[in-house]
């Protein structure tokens, strides 16, 4: 996590002492999230110039036991707040995601890719009956073929999905809906079918 002090205090006055401890109650409540058991996350270093506070937090799809095995998708969710509320932002947060993973090769010769990535994203949000508003991002493919010594490689595609957007929030704990969205998400591009009715994800960061 990272809340700094705004610049020219050397000492937080009320309003700041409020707006930290505001943050907490956020980042306390991201820390105590449930995920289903294949997507684990880890707190990493925020960024430190984007917004007076920020957490970020590394994921991974892990579906083998094989500690050898590559995850199938990997990503970050980084939260900021900015109590000042930035006119490109339509409000005081603001999540800043990505999510990666190797698709089927056919994906990379669809010319609707994108519009079905940007598409998992909207569903993941819109199924957990969240509120956000400025939302913006970019879907990218990009395909690789192997040749010479390296031909006998299959061809691959990569699809990351890098977006933003802003959570409108009744309460500030309602930004752990926000990160199992962007979990839901992860889990759709590994190509993980939805749990069961009935099974229990499990809390997932480690820190």
């Amino acid at each position: 996590m990272v809340s700094r002090i705004p610049a020219g205090r050397s000492v937080p006055d009320a309003e700041s002492s409020r707006d930290a401890a505001l943050f907490t109650r956020a980042l306390a409540a991201l820390r105590g999230v449930t995920l289903r058991p294949e997507l684990v996350l880890e707190e990493v270093p925020a960024p430190t110039r984007l917004s007076p506070h920020a957490v970020a937090l590394s994921g991974e799809v892990v579906t083998s036991r094989d500690p050898d095995d590559e995850p199938v998708a990997t990503g970050r969710f980084v939260l900021l707040f900015d109590p000042s509320g930035p006119e490109p932002w339509e409000g005081t947060w603001r999540a800043v995601t990505y999510a990666k993973a190797t698709m089927e090769p056919e994906v990379g010769g669809d010319p609707m890719a994108g519009e079905v990535g940007w598409s998992w994203l909207m569903d993941a949000l819109g199924s957990r009956d969240l509120r956000w508003a400025a939302e913006a991002g970019t879907v990218t493919g990009v395909s690789s073929q192997s040749f010479g010594a390296l031909a006998d490689r299959e061809p691959t595609v990569e699809l990351e999905i890098r977006a933003s957007w802003t959570p409108l929030l009744d309460d500030v704990t309602d930004v752990v809906g926000h990160l199992q969205a962007w979990g839901d998400l992860m889990c759709t591009i590994a190509g993980l079918p939805p749990l069961p009715d009935g099974v229990v994800p499990l809390p997932g960061i480690r820190r």
